[in-house]
Order: structure tokens, then sequence, then C-alpha cells
């Protein structure tokens, strides 16, 4: 059974940067591709960043771009967002998501199939 320890979040002011972090156990073999999608009051939710486990290719999100980085640790299975530059748009609740596709369907596509619970971030001008 697949299982997600997120952590990070919190609030932060206007230019501050946070970490969020999301370790996947279970489904190592299956679910090897790892990204965030947020969901900010009232909007509907929106892939952030996804990454590779296995060889660390990347997609970001126009809006965070130059803003946010995403890396893994490959042998804990972790991934980890580094938000920096922040703004009271990204103020939002993140979920951490992977699913069973390879890298094209899950983080070019946005097929996730499997949540994590979401950490909130609150960006403060």
């Amino acid at each position: 059974q697949l299982h997600f320890v997120e952590s990070g979040g919190g609030s932060v002011q206007t230019g501050g940067s946070v970490r969020l972090s999301c370790a996947v156990s279970g489904g190592s073999s299956t679910y090897t591709n790892v990204g965030w999608v947020r969901q900010a009051p009232g909007k509907e939710r929106k892939g952030v960043a996804c990454i590779s486990l296995i060889d660390g290719q990347a997609t970001y999100e126009d809006a965070v771009r130059g803003r946010f980085s995403i890396s893994r640790d490959k042998a804990r299975m972790t991934a980890f967002l580094e938000m920096n530059a922040v703004n009271p748009e990204d103020t939002a609740t993140y979920y951490c998501a992977t699913g069973a596709g390879d890298f094209f369907r899950v983080c070019i596509l946005g097929e996730y199939d499997r949540w994590g619970r979401g950490t909130p971030v609150t960006v403060s001008s």
C-alpha cells in the first residue's frame, strides 16, 4: 500500500522561502514520478512541479518556473520542493501526488492517481 510522508510548509512572508518534502513508500517499482499539485481557496487544483525519482528530469508550471526548484533523493524515494521568492498568489494547499504511469503521463499530462493529505502554505504580504 502506498504511503506518503509530507512535511514542510507553513506561513511565510512575501519574498521568502519555504521547503516541502514528500517521501513515498510501498510502491517504489511503480510510482517513480512525484509532483506537487496546489489548490488555492475557491480554485481548481493545478500542477506545480514534477520529478522523476529515477533520473531527476523535471517539469514546472509556468507561474513558478525560475522561482521553485524540485529535487529528489533517489535512495530515500523522497522529493523536495524549494519555493523561493514566494508571493500571495502562491498561497494554497500543496498536495504531493504520484501516478502509475511513466514520466510523460504523470509529469507532462498530469495523470496522478495517488495523493497525499496536503500541506498548507500561506504567504502574507
